[in-house]
């Protein structure tokens, strides 16, 4: 699979060792270090309420892209946000051929092992969803809810249907994105080659062009904080969960989606660059989801539609179980 045409590849200050009660925290944001099997994980946590545990997407991203804006939950949850291994500040001592599918879910337990819950909300967006799903197959009574906020295809054909659809909307821009993902630049991780590929990749991923920018800027500074290294570290974490996920043949978790009984909010937006039908396979396949799909917004719902967001998430916290 070409990075180019891949729709969701694009798309230690304390060591505990004595784990915090997540409840006695205070609400300013809060960073720290989680000790995994051979590395650590950057984690940062802010607000009030039950915690909820945000992973984030790409798999190359880090949680960086999500902030400001995703804090706006911090009244209704404690958000607890982590990079993932390989990626943002959890890429030290990290081998990229050391992840793989099994090792994050290891990572998603630990995290919540370090503050002692029995179970946890989880909140995913785009790639982050397929990993949540994965992690409430393995361990269903851990989870108390999922948020599934823009994700990304649970199927092979669903991956399919995405990457047909993104590519019409991307038309002749699609021969500039080959250009710069074969330069020099980009493969060496060049921050500004990569900014400009997002770009083009992000084009038709948001319904608003001010949002647009606003990503692109945070993303820029995300690429560049990260530094030509780190970003091809994340690369190669990637390529790496892909084969563990999207590329295994037959992929398609949606039938034992079937039998898994934990209430679920599935988000996604009219101009999301990932077909709609692909969210209300997996509201369909859940036996508990409920599916919103958001006017005038996209593949960043948290960004474009900030207010709808935290109204259809408050709602569906207070729901009783």
């Amino acid at each position: 699979m070409r990075r180019y045409t891949s729709i969701v590849a694009a798309i230690g200050l304390l060591i505990g060792v004595h784990p915090p009660n997540v409840s006695a925290l205070q609400s300013e944001p809060t960073e720290l270090r989680i000790p995994v099997n051979g590395a650590s994980l950057f984690a940062r946590m802010t607000g009030e309420g039950p915690p909820l545990i945000v992973l984030h997407g790409g798999p190359d991203f880090d949680h960086r892209y999500l902030l400001p804006d995703l804090d706006r939950l911090k009244d209704v949850y404690r958000l607890i946000y982590y990079d993932q291994r390989g990626r943002g500040k959890s890429a030290d001592n990290v081998r990229p051929e050391d992840v793989s599918l099994a090792s994050e879910i290891e990572d998603l337990d630990r995290v919540r092992e370090h503050f002692r819950l029995d179970e946890v909300a989880l909140l995913g967006h785009s790639w982050g969803a397929v990993l949540a799903l994965e992690y409430a197959l393995r361990h269903p009574t851990r989870v108390s809810h999922l948020i599934l906020m823009n994700p990304g295809p649970a199927s092979g054909v669903d991956l399919a249907l995405s990457r047909k659809d993104y590519l019409a909307k991307l038309g002749p821009d699609n021969d500039r994105q080959r250009e710069i993902a074969s330069s020099g630049a980009y493969v060496a991780g060049d921050p500004a080659a990569v900014t400009a590929r997002y770009r083009i990749h992000f084009k038709h991923a948001l319904a608003s062009s001010e949002a647009f920018e606003r990503l692109m800027a945070s993303m820029k500074a995300a690429f560049e904080a990260q530094g030509s290294a780190g970003i091809v570290k994340a690369r190669a974490v990637e390529d790496r969960l892909m084969l563990d996920t999207w590329q295994v043949p037959g992929y398609d978790l949606l039938p034992r989606l079937r039998n898994l009984r934990i209430p679920a909010l599935v988000i996604t937006g009219d101009h999301d660059f990932i077909p709609v039908a692909v969210s209300e396979h997996i509201a369909r396949a859940l036996p508990d989801a409920k599916l919103v799909t958001l006017r005038d917004c996209g593949h960043f719902t948290y960004l474009e539609c900030a207010g709808k967001v935290h109204a259809v998430i408050l709602d569906f916290t207070r729901r009783p179980r």
